[in-house]
């Protein structure tokens, strides 16, 4: 009796999926496990190594247009890393447990291995830069600033208050130091979450050499277009000009990454097809079917294709284009791009799942509006970031005219300096930098 029940429940799921599949599928084929919060977690970690390099161009490479978005992009960089982990902890169902993955390492799991990927990240490289960068910046505003963000400023210190000139090239030494560190950290962080798929060798879609590759350099090219976007709208929000100069290298930049990604990409598919292994004709399908709109009309054409060409007329014709015009091009290329490289992500993680082990049946996938693996909490965790963001560029990156009056000029902070640790040139000593 209980075998006939069993037999009579299996045949009603199956019942259930089949309008959901097309040819040939498994039973357990019908459903996509890994929904859109496996795609909104690669896409965040993207943005975090896309903005930390954007800001490796000024502190290693010595790119000095780019100096007005240097905090700007740590300070991105941090906001999205303290949600990067979000998707994966509501994914998992008991995020309590995620400490066991703290606490017991795996070295033969890749996905073991990111709790001790991001804390790495988290605390040796982008806290630690931020600090060294800051330390100045907190002396001072922990003697100036009253009340509890006063104390609050004098508690990032850690009681390291000496701004000598000595103890602020040492402080710069040290930052470069972490940055070169920094730099294949963030291709770590990042590259091993293609690792992952790339590894998948029975999914013919994801198991590829080039995945991780793909997936750092898309991370790149989202991360400096993020910074393009919250860099202008932030300028338009405090009502200041924005730096041509710095739009123009930011454009430079984005144009080139966008070129190298799309040619690495273009010669994944090159592969693909001419190699034309068994697998090549349910990914042809796929990817005229149920990814025509994802894959070819928004990553390729509005994400990629579009962007080239008006970045690439700013780089061809940049003197005769009036800067107003420029600002908008740079503004509505990172739009597209990032939502680009969003489908992008879509389009693998949703994508590599979408058809069956044997290559000859597709499933269907319906996103949700609300619960664990809907759309708005996907949307959530995209606002999230910015949330964290205004807050620490409210604390971090002080416009002019929301400073105190007893804030300090360049010219007594030489005063300041000599009264908190008796230096006697302060040649080397740094203002606090506002946007």
């Amino acid at each position: 009796m209980e075998a006939d029940l069993n037999v009579l429940q299996w045949s009603a799921e199956v019942q259930a999926a089949l309008p959901h599949v097309e040819g040939y599928a498994y039973p357990n084929e019908t459903h996509v496990l890994w929904s859109v919060l496996i795609v909104i977690y690669p896409y965040i970690t993207g943005l975090v190594a896309g903005a930390f390099i954007m800001a490796s161009l000024v502190r290693v490479f010595n790119v000095r247009a780019l100096a007005p978005v240097y905090r700007l992009a740590l300070l991105t960089a941090l906001a999205f890393l303290i949600c990067a982990p979000l998707p994966l902890l509501l994914h998992i169902g008991h995020p309590e447990r995620c400490l066991q993955v703290m606490m017991t390492p795996h070295l033969s799991s890749p996905m073991a291995m990111f709790g001790f990927v991001y804390a790495w990240y988290m605390m040796a490289v982008l806290l630690l830069e931020l600090w060294l960068d800051y330390r100045h910046d907190f002396v001072v505003w922990g003697r100036t600033e009253p009340g509890l963000k006063g104390a609050f400023y004098r508690m990032l210190t850690l009681g390291a208050n000496d701004i000598s000139p000595k103890a602020l090239d040492l402080d710069e030494r040290m930052s470069v130091a972490v940055t070169i560190i920094g730099i294949p950290s963030a291709f770590l962080l990042h590259g091993y979450v293609g690792f992952i798929f790339g590894s998948i060798k029975a999914n013919p879609w994801w198991g590829n050499v080039l995945m991780p590759v793909i997936f750092i350099f898309s991370a790149i090219v989202s991360g400096i277009a993020l910074c393009v976007f919250i860099y202008t709208e932030l300028s338009w929000f405090r009502r200041k000009d924005t730096c041509d100069a710095c739009l123009d290298a930011m454009g430079k930049f984005l144009f080139f990454a966008l070129l190298v990604d799309f040619s690495v990409e273009a010669l994944d598919w090159l592969h693909r097809l001419y190699s034309a292994d068994e697998s090549i004709h349910v990914l042809k399908q796929l990817a005229a079917g149920k990814l025509f709109y994802t894959m070819l009309i928004g990553q390729l054409c509005l994400g990629t294709l579009i962007p080239l060409g008006l970045l690439g007329a700013t780089q061809l014709f940049g003197a005769q284009i009036p800067n107003f015009v420029r600002r908008r091009i740079y503004y509505f290329s990172a739009l597209l791009i990032m939502a680009g490289v969003l489908l992008m992500r879509w389009n693998v993680v949703i994508g590599g799942q979408l058809f069956s082990k044997s290559l000859r049946g597709f499933t269907t996938f319906k996103l949700e509006l609300a619960g664990q693996e809907g759309w708005l909490v996907g949307l959530g965790l995209l606002v999230l970031p910015f949330l964290i963001l205004t807050l620490l560029v409210r604390l971090f990156l002080p416009n002019e005219k929301d400073q105190p009056a007893n804030t300090p000029t360049i010219a007594q902070l030489p005063q300041l300096a000599r009264e908190g640790n008796g230096a006697d040139d302060p040649a080397h000593e740094r203002p606090s930098v506002a946007l």
